[in-house]
């Protein structure tokens, strides 16, 4: 993971086709990726969108993204 991506670590992924998946935007604070999402949700409703957390990788090898759940936006 880059220096940059690890200085937002909060992003939006748009789904394609289940296994397949696009980051869309990064930010550094949760409420701005909510904030974000309603409105990709309200442009975009038929889209699958998740906010994810990416933690900085160790020196092991890396884990999947942290999904958070985003039902009550």
């Amino acid at each position: 993971m880059a220096y940059r991506d690890q200085l937002y670590p909060w992003c939006i992924v748009h789904s394609v086709h289940g296994a397949q998946s696009t980051v869309v935007a990064r930010f550094r604070r949760r409420t701005d990726a909510e904030a974000h999402l309603r409105i990709l949700r309200q442009t975009h409703p038929s889209f699958t969108y998740r906010i994810l957390f990416e933690k900085a990788p160790a020196d092991q090898p890396s884990e999947p993204p942290i999904e958070t759940p985003t039902d009550d936006i």
